[in-house]
């Protein structure tokens, strides 16, 4: 009896011990040929909840790539990525689930509605706390091509593999499920892993996990992989390495990052001083090996490094190598121990790699610039950019964001936030964050805290809200800022001295908070370019009067180190010499440049254009406020002269821009700008336009391309007269009052947008409605639609002039709106710019304009790749005249849309187009030039 109880007793012991880690045990043949993986796998997951679980979840993200419609599918098209909508379907990846089991029994699954790359499972028995679910699965792989999310097979047959089998979701009180959006942040438990894999001969596999290798017959190998406590899934197969393997005393990196061609013995040492420097400072790591790759790399690179071509060094190869190993090294040292929800906690794991890059570089090139070796050269090292240290990119990229007003909170959902967020702002702020609190706190506690919250919590489920708890518990100083405002919300830091009383031995000041954040600010009191005091102000909800001691101060700075990322630092500083040193000196620089907060810069830069065929090259200068980063008020003036009209032209601007918070309306600008220019031979036209802008967005979705807009303006137009003109009218000067609103949502499948327009001047007033539509189809197909109206409300302009009147298919741009090289032009390769505006048609008929009203519709839809067949129908009303119907016809070339396009008409009133003399001058193309608009084709993937 006793001795059966013993056994028992072992049995429920083994028992513990077999079932006390989940676990994934995985066959896998891999059919690289057919780009197809069968997968026979086991699950085993415990409930560690408290509650009862009915149905399990798990991931299947290679199903992701499955359709058009997946919400990876959808992230491309959010950022204008076309290659996954154009791809062919055998290009993209999915798995087919053939059986899920449970003790034999067949269990009832299905995809989520929207989200095929997660599965729902309903259990046979419900799962209790702290028991085990065991399923077994049966599915097939169909690998997806690496061109898409650089993860799938290459051109070459070589496998680079991440979520590429069904794991199990976390459940801690709720289901943390969410859908691939090629982030590389799946959030699942750690597992001790299993995995046998069968794959031809000719391939080597790298992976960081433990290998056993089978010995090979003549078609396949079959080697078993196996790791304990692991979350990570990379596996890749290449038919030569290409890695190369550095082993230290705690650990071995497999790494194939670029090494610039260093030598073997550098590589070496800079292996071994990273790693010593990320033991040292993150605790030991508990695997024994970590698998770094360039794929890593490419998609967080260091920003700055790259922006170069390779052929240019500026600066040293070490420097370069090792920031790369390191930043990547980092990263995947967290993502494999600090086992947070990627997703919704990603701040923690940015803030920690940023941080320690950031000291890294402070350690061991605390005089590296941000320009590298450029800042020595001659022309180069005037510019205040040549002053940035390294580590102030940082700062200022967040700062670019902060100051258009698209920041978003750190504990944003990664997945809400723009690409330039995600990818920049967010990891800087949050690295930055933590720079600013250390500061703070003082005595190295940051570091050791951050350590210690590493190795206690390593390979366990935390959250940041645990980091928090601990930090607290290691300083007195109240940090609840950092976490409510800083990390948690939009709000800007903004400080200013207000006043100062002075004595010789005491400074009273009075301290301004600009913006509602409750952070605290560094001051210091300078001699000279000495520091002689620091202080930290905190709780200043609005004015704050301190009193320090003088010791012989003759200068007060706020933020003098410039670790706090601040939004304003052109009033930090107050000079105790007396009222005059408080004005800070003009500056003249070349060129745009980084923001000097010591000084009013004005910025100049020769001027080259060619803008119409009247002026022909212009030369001038301009002179300018704008900074690298955005500024509220900004002005520009830019006299030129004409080399073909011989005359002096030019223009100057001048504008203010509020930016508003948690609000949809987000910004407001108003301003007036002004211009003098030919607009035909020996014509010059002199505007001045005063305007009001309201810009409108989704403020809960910023990724959201929904933008509104209403614009109120006054055009003041001054031409001079010219009876033989072919534009002339009888009033060569006039006013007008715009009312613009425009709603679009700007989207690379579907496409829309609309606008109303209302101008009332002294001799007409006019209403006119537009809208546009583009569908992509899954065909590839392209549907343009563009509906135009237009109607005189009033209209007592010269009867014998069409200057006013809608046009057809070339408007006479009263307005000055539109970049045409030759508005006055009425024949020649300049009367063939084609702009899309009003009637929208391409051929020139019989019935250019309209006095009255006006109706048409533009069409246009793909025949192959690039090349569309459009064509135009539309209704003409003059005073007078009887309604004429008028269309056109023809093919365009889409070369990029909205940007460079060619159309060549074939059939319209006038007939066959295409036969008839002359037919090179009937064609029209539309082209841009103006760098503003060439960007936008980058900023709508950023932004």
């Amino acid at each position: 009896m006793k001795l059966h109880g013993f056994f028992s007793l072992t049995l429920v012991f083994l028992s513990i011990i077999s079932f006390g880690q989940n676990k994934i045990d995985l066959k896998a043949n891999f059919d690289i040929e057919n780009r197809k993986i069968t997968v026979s796998q086991t699950i085993q997951y415990k409930n560690t909840s408290q509650d009862v679980l009915q149905s399990i979840y798990l991931n299947d993200w290679n199903n992701s790539y499955s359709t058009k419609k997946t919400p990876l599918a959808i992230r491309f098209a959010e950022e204008y990525d076309n290659k996954f909508h154009l791809a062919k379907n055998e290009d993209r990846g999915y798995s087919v689930i053939t059986s899920i089991k449970q003790n034999n029994d067949t269990l009832v699954f299905n995809q989520l509605k929207n989200q095929p790359d997660v599965i729902k499972v309903e259990l046979k028995t419900p799962l209790q706390p702290n028991e085990f679910y065991s399923i077994d699965l049966e599915y097939i792989v169909q690998i997806p091509k690496d061109k898409f999310t650089n993860y799938g097979i290459s051109e070459y047959g070589e496998l680079t593999l991440k979520y590429w089998y069904i794991t199990p979701a976390v459940y801690n009180g709720e289901w943390q499920y969410y859908s691939n959006k090629n982030l590389d942040d799946l959030f699942i438990p750690k597992a001790d892993l299993s995995l046998e894999i069968t794959y031809p001969n000719g391939y080597i596999i790298i992976s960081d996990l433990n290998l056993n290798k089978s010995p090979q017959n003549a078609k396949k190998q079959i080697i078993n992989l196996v790791g304990k406590d692991r979350v990570s899934n990379k596996l890749l197969f290449r038919k030569r390495s290409g890695f190369e393997t550095i082993e230290t005393q705690n650990l071995s990196l497999i790494s194939n990052i670029d090494n610039d061609g260093l030598e073997l013995m550098d590589r070496v040492l800079i292996t071994e001083k990273i790693t010593k420097f990320i033991l040292k400072n993150l605790g030991d790591y508990p695997h024994k090996k970590l698998l770094l790759t360039d794929i890593d790399y490419n998609k967080d690179p260091i920003y700055g490094l790259n922006f170069l071509p390779s052929f240019i060094k500026v600066y040293p190869i070490t420097f370069k190598y090792e920031l790369k190993l390191l930043k990547v090294a980092i990263r995947n040292y967290l993502e494999n121990t600090l086992l947070i929800n990627p997703r919704k906690d990603q701040w923690l794991i940015d803030g920690i790699q940023i941080y320690y890059l950031m000291n890294y570089v402070e350690e061991h090139y605390p005089n590296m610039k941000f320009l590298g070796s450029l800042a020595d050269f001659w022309g180069v090292r005037s510019f205040h950019a040549a002053d940035m240290t390294f580590n102030d990119k940082y700062v200022f990229a967040f700062m670019s964001m902060s100051r258009t007003n698209r920041d978003q909170p750190l504990t944003m959902s990664k997945d809400s936030l723009l690409k330039f967020n995600a990818n920049l702002a967010n990891k800087y702020k949050a690295g930055v964050g933590l720079k600013y609190l250390d500061d703070f706190i003082n005595s190295n506690v940051l570091e050791n805290t951050l350590k210690s919250f590493l190795e206690k919590t390593k390979l366990q489920l935390t959250s940041p809200k645990e980091f928090e708890d601990h930090l607290k518990s290691k300083t007195p100083k109240d940090v609840d800022w950092f976490f409510n405002d800083y990390i948690n919300t939009r709000k800007k830091i903004d400080f200013k001295i207000k006043k100062i009383t002075k004595t010789e031995d005491s400074i009273t000041l009075t301290l301004k908070n600009k913006r509602n954040s409750n952070t605290p600010i560094s001051l210091y009191a300078l001699n000279n370019d000495s520091i002689v005091s620091k202080y930290w102000i905190e709780n200043v909800r609005e004015n704050k009067t301190i009193t320090i001691p003088r010791n012989d101060a003759n200068k007060l700075v706020l933020n003098y180190n410039r670790v706090i990322p601040e939004f304003n630092q052109r009033d930090n500083w107050k000079s105790l010499k007396g009222f005059f040193f408080n004005n800070k000196p003009l500056q003249f620089r070349l060129f745009k440049d980084i923001e000097d907060p010591n000084y009013n810069q004005v910025f100049l830069m020769p001027l080259a254009e060619f803008n119409n065929i009247y002026d022909g090259f212009t030369f001038g200068l301009k002179a300018y406020n704008t900074t690298l980063l955005r500024k509220q008020f900004n002005y520009k003036i830019q006299p030129r002269y004409a080399l073909k009209s011989k005359s002096f032209t030019g223009s100057a601007s001048a504008s203010m821009t509020h930016y508003l918070e948690n609000s949809n309306l987000y910004s407001i600008n108003y301003g007036i700008k002004g211009g003098y220019s030919s607009y035909a031979e020996d014509l010059f036209v002199r505007k001045i336009i005063p305007s009001l802008t309201f810009l409108f967005r989704n403020d809960n979705d910023f990724r959201s391309n929904k933008r509104q807009r209403l614009k109120l303006r006054y055009i003041d137009i001054n031409r001079d007269e010219d009876v033989n003109n072919i534009v002339n009218t009888t009033e060569p000067n006039y006013n007008i009052f715009n009312i613009n609103y425009l709603n679009s949502n700007d989207n690379l499948i579907n496409f829309s947008k609309w606008s109303t327009d209302l101008q009332i001047a002294k001799t007409f007033s006019k209403v006119s409605f537009n809208y546009e539509y583009r569908r992509l189809f899954e065909s590839n197909r392209q549907l343009n639609l563009r509906f135009f109206t237009g109607a005189f409300l009033s209209n007592r302009t010269d009867a014998t002039s069409d200057y006013f009147s809608f046009a057809l298919d070339r408007p006479t741009d009263y307005l000055f709106d539109y970049n045409y090289l030759g508005r006055s032009e009425a024949s020649g390769i300049f009367s063939q710019q084609y702009i899309t505006a009003e009637g929208g048609f391409k051929s020139k008929l019989e019935t250019p304009f309209a006095n009255q009203w006006i109706s048409t519709i533009n069409t246009s839809t793909t025949l192959w790749k690039y090349i569309l067949a459009y064509g135009d129908i539309g209704i003409v009303k003059n005073k007078f005249e009887n309604l004429k119907f008028v269309y056109d016809s023809g093919i365009r070339i889409d070369l990029v849309t909205d940007y460079f396009e060619i159309y060549f008409p074939i059939y319209s009133n006038l007939g066959w187009e295409i036969g008839q003399p002359n037919y090179d001058q009937k064609i029209r193309f539309k082209f841009t030039l103006d760098p503003q608009s060439l960007l936008g084709l980058f900023r709508r993937r950023w932004y």
